[in-house]
């Protein structure tokens, strides 16, 4: 009796084990679902198209091409989420389409600038300091938007590279070498 019980017991095991490895794939498919209705998806196709054209308008040569632009904002996120295998694949791809390499460096470059001001929670806000950091390599965060997070328009921007230089190294002291 005692073999029928731990040959059961193994049995219902296994089985309980690739019952669950064969569970619902509901929840992977959710994550990069569109949105509820057609309005907002408009509006997010439109937001789109905008910032492709407001690069293609910013950028002269091939940075600003809209494959480009895609790949290389792409290659950016996965870089700053560590996901250097992937971004290693799209950017032989971004290389493929002639576009320069330099520009994800100083794109990176000044997104590792903005990083106390990007909330890892919120997707948007990656995403929206990736565009300003692709438009423009060399923006320079506020001093006064790491105290209060409002968002960032063209005109709040402008002024601050001149002040930021000089009260950044005393605000913050460096770090120790190593």
């Amino acid at each position: 009796m005692r073999r029928f019980a731990a040959a059961g017991l193994a049995l219902l095991i296994g089985s309980a084990g690739a019952f669950a490895q064969s569970g619902s794939p509901t929840p992977q498919d959710q994550q990069g679902k569109p949105p509820a209705n057609a309005a907002d998806a408009n509006k997010d196709n439109q937001r789109k198209a905008d910032e492709f054209v407001e690069a293609a308008q910013a950028i002269n040569g091939p940075a600003g091409n809209p494959e480009c632009v895609w790949l290389g904002r792409r290659v950016v996120r996965l870089m700053w989420r560590d996901d250097l295998d992937t971004a290693f694949r799209h950017l032989d791809l971004y290389d493929r389409f002639g576009c320069p390499g330099g520009h994800v460096q100083a794109t990176f470059r000044c997104l590792t600038r903005f990083g106390g001001q990007i909330d890892p929670k919120v997707a948007e806000t990656l995403d929206s300091r990736i565009h300003v950091c692709w438009i423009n390599p060399g923006a320079q965060p506020q001093a006064a938007a790491a105290a209060s997070p409002p968002p960032a328009t063209a005109g709040n921007a402008t002024p601050a590279p001149a002040a930021s230089p000089s009260p950044a190294p005393s605000a913050a002291p460096a770090p120790p070498a190593k």
